[in-house]
């Protein structure tokens, strides 16, 4: 049989060996995993901070962008306000400029008519003052006598009103 000393177990090395495991556990522990655990804990933090700026750029964003579209939407609403206004100011305006137009056109043609009638009886006054001298003359020639001219105009002038006033009447 071969000898079997190659395998022995000996007690006292094995408990050195998991002495020695141990010793090189705490000591790694202490040195390697704790400071890697904070670092690790570290990064996660500094991580999770700025995922939560993100965030919080994000939300702020969104409320600036929310804000820019109520204020675009005011100023729409306010320029819509404007274009209103301005438009009714307009119209009444042209109002305005219609009727003072209309104003003085109605006073042009009442000017006229007066400036016409005016003239109408400029016209028939000259016209009976013809009418008188004419028909003096041919009295005077016809009754070859002499009339005072104020007679015959007074004569004349009260036969034409009464004429006038007949003709008048029909008109």
């Amino acid at each position: 049989m071969q000898n079997l000393d190659v395998i022995s177990i000996n007690l006292w090395q094995i408990l050195i060996s998991l002495c020695n495991l141990f010793l090189l556990f705490l000591i790694l522990k202490k040195f390697l995993y704790k400071p890697v655990k904070k670092m690790m804990a570290q990064r996660q933090a500094a991580l999770d901070e700025q995922y939560e700026k993100a965030a919080e750029s994000e939300r702020a964003a969104e409320m600036d962008r929310k804000a820019w579209a109520e204020k675009i939407q005011g100023a729409k609403a306010e320029a819509d306000r404007l274009v209103k206004t301005a438009e009714a100011r307009a119209d009444r305006r042209s109002e305005q400029i219609v009727a003072k137009a209309k104003d003085e056109a109605d006073g042009i043609l009442r000017d006229a008519q007066s400036q016409a009638v005016l003239e109408k009886k400029k016209a028939k006054a000259e016209i009976k003052r013809e009418i008188v001298d004419v028909s003096a003359a041919l009295t005077e020639k016809i009754l070859r006598r002499e009339i005072s001219e104020d007679d015959h105009r007074a004569i004349l002038d009260s036969v034409l009103s009464e004429i006038g006033e007949e003709n008048d009447g029909y008109q």
